[in-house]
């Protein structure tokens, strides 16, 4: 596999060795040695999560509080742009993001350490996203930012207003 650095420490793009011919692919998602060997991820997973979403639609930006979740995602159908966002105001990195197209067609993970916002953006019809997760989701300390806060001034690839739940959209400013 191959591992990108981004300018967020610890936020990494993964390309999985993809193994095609004329039947179809196989390629591994995961494997604790490889991944904390090669990608430096040392973090345990506990939880996975799956989630199936129509075009326009933004889920984000989210994090847990006191017990951040580190997250592993993948799409497996469709395509979305996936972002991370440093939170940290100590950090030299505070209010900076990186963002990637994830898609069922280019294989790519992103892993986005403990303490980030995180966030993504359907460009597809529809898309199948999938989570691993370092600590289990508690909505009692979910915490998120407004998707278009302009201190982060992310460049969503979206032209209008997404399709935001409720709970995002009243989402505070950074």
């Amino acid at each position: 596999m191959k591992v990108e650095k981004t300018k967020l420490p610890g936020v990494v793009i993964i390309t999985p060795r993809v193994f095609s011919d004329e039947r179809g692919f196989f390629l591994e998602t995961y494997n604790d040695a490889r991944y904390q060997e090669e990608a430096g991820i040392k973090d345990k997973f506990v939880q996975d999560n799956q989630s199936s979403s129509q075009q326009g639609v933004l889920r984000g930006l989210h994090l847990q509080q006191n017990k951040p979740q580190g997250k592993l995602v993948r799409v497996t159908a469709g395509e979305v742009f996936d972002v991370a966002v440093d939170i940290n105001p100590e950090s030299a990195t505070f209010s900076q993001w990186v963002g990637i197209t994830l898609s069922g067609q280019n294989h790519l993970q992103f892993y986005i350490p403990p303490g980030y916002a995180h966030g993504f953006l359907v460009l597809s019809k529809t898309a199948e996203f999938h989570y691993k997760c370092t600590q289990y989701y508690d909505p009692q300390d979910e915490i998120g930012i407004l998707w278009n806060d302009p201190t982060i001034n992310i460049d969503w690839p979206v032209s209008g207003k997404p399709m935001l739940s409720s709970k995002d959209a009243e989402l505070p400013r950074l």
